[in-house]
């Protein structure tokens, strides 16, 4: 393995500034509730309204600013992922069985009762999130989406999203952004339930506030910097593999830009091709941080060895631009979406292919996968017996519990051997 070019890619580290400053907005809002939102959200976003829940008529209003063609792709997109979820939650089977005479052991899938949702705004207005945490939730039974995003700075809402949030399912939604979003959603403040899952990505205060709300609600993952991984073998179109590094480098000066490839010559001409396609990119005031920063590209000695720097860098989101794509899918363990393929690319993924976006990064993907309807779903389980079962059961379990000291445990399997001895 040879590295030809190498960055700066950083994890995604706890802040102790960052973890400090949320903390005590935190136990301000807690503490003074809405008074603290209104104070965060004036002095953050210049947004002070009558009411952040946004009413019936508002968002209607709010959809009729929409052309019929945006409205009509958001549909498309939400469709997709829809209809995947769909697919999804069908895996999803309850079970019972009977692993002995008398003894039936099973598990079901409960829905979590209430989901807050966060769409982030920020440098871009990702509306395409609100499909990506909502619909997965209501797919899954969930009773209650409560959907929160940050206003445009003094103005109010940006139309696409609150389209978005509404056909996604929302029952209900606030224009409030950051840490006090994450609040209002966990603490419950106003006349919200407080939520079962906070869902949803943002900057690195809402991540934060993520991380310290934690046991007090469930999260979903925490997610830092975007990343892209490609392994791109001599066969491949060295501008498209730079077209598609770039597409993720513009999302962050921090984003994760990675190239595995099995040549130097191949290499370096998707250096050449970045450089050259950043010359004329709009967005390269952002990418050509991301690439001089954090761009990392290896020469791998074999398909095998490719596969052992892509596990190891664990990416968000990894492509596929190898001829023999079935050997890599058999292989790669450890990434948050695969695109198999120069057919498909990561903004497929994320706006309307119907895949989830809100995906594991600084190498978590080696322990968790993204956000999918099953994020929304306690998977429980229950058991029942016979009189018969119980009193054969209730012997071995009396022996244990004795064996751990645990007397009252062994109690409740003696009454039992008493009560049923006879049946």
């Amino acid at each position: 393995m040879r590295i030809v070019k190498h960055g700066g890619h950083r994890l995604f580290e706890q802040d102790r500034e960052t973890a400090d400053y949320v903390g005590e907005m935190l136990k301000d809002l807690e503490e003074n509730r809405m008074d603290a939102v209104r104070k965060y959200s004036t002095r953050f976003d210049e947004w002070d309204p009558p009411s952040f829940e946004l009413a019936e008529h508002e968002i209607e209003t709010a959809i009729a600013q929409l052309s019929q063609q945006a409205i009509e792709d958001t549909d498309y997109c939400q469709a997709n992922v829809r209809e995947f979820a769909k697919a999804q939650l069908a895996t999803l089977l309850p079970l019972e069985t009977e692993i002995r005479p008398g003894v039936i052991l099973g598990h079901k899938h409960i829905p979590v009762n209430r989901v807050g949702s966060y769409i982030p705004g920020g440098r871009y207005p990702m509306f395409g999130s609100a499909q990506m945490s909502i619909i997965p939730a209501k797919v899954a039974g969930v009773k209650t989406v409560v959907a929160c995003t940050p206003p445009v700075k003094g103005q109010g809402y940006y139309p696409a999203t609150i389209n978005a949030m509404a056909k996604a399912g929302a029952d209900r939604i606030f224009v409030l952004g950051g840490v006090p979003a994450m609040a209002l959603m966990a603490f419950g403040l106003e006349d919200v339930e407080p939520v079962d899952v906070l869902c949803g990505a943002g900057n690195k205060y809402v991540a934060e506030a993520k991380r310290q709300l934690f046991g007090r609600c469930g999260i979903d993952i925490l997610a830092g910097p975007t990343e892209i991984l490609v392994i791109a073998d001599d066969d491949a179109d060295a501008a498209l593999v730079a077209c598609d590094l770039l597409g993720q480098a513009e999302h962050d000066p921090d984003s994760g830009v990675c190239l595995i490839c099995l040549s130097e010559d191949f290499a370096e001409s998707t250096i050449a091709e970045v450089e050259k396609q950043l010359e004329h990119l709009p967005t390269r005031d952002v990418a050509s941080v991301s690439w001089a920063n954090n761009g990392i590209v290896y020469v791998a000695e074999s398909a095998e060895e490719a596969v052992a720097l892509s596990d190891e860098y664990a990416p968000e989101h990894l492509e596929l631009h190898v001829g023999d794509t079935d050997y890599f899918f058999a292989k790669l363990t450890n990434y948050g979406s695969l695109f198999i393929g120069e057919e498909t690319t990561v903004a497929y993924g994320d706006k309307s292919i119907g895949t989830n976006h809100i995906l594991p990064t600084s190498r978590a993907a080696r322990y968790t996968g993204g956000v999918w309807v099953g994020k929304f779903l306690k998977t429980c389980t229950y058991q029942r017996m016979t009189a018969a079962a119980s009193r054969e059961i209730a012997a071995v379990t009396e022996r244990q519990c004795n064996l751990e000291n645990m007397l009252a445990h062994a109690v409740t399997a003696r009454v039992r051997i008493e009560r049923y001895g006879d049946q």
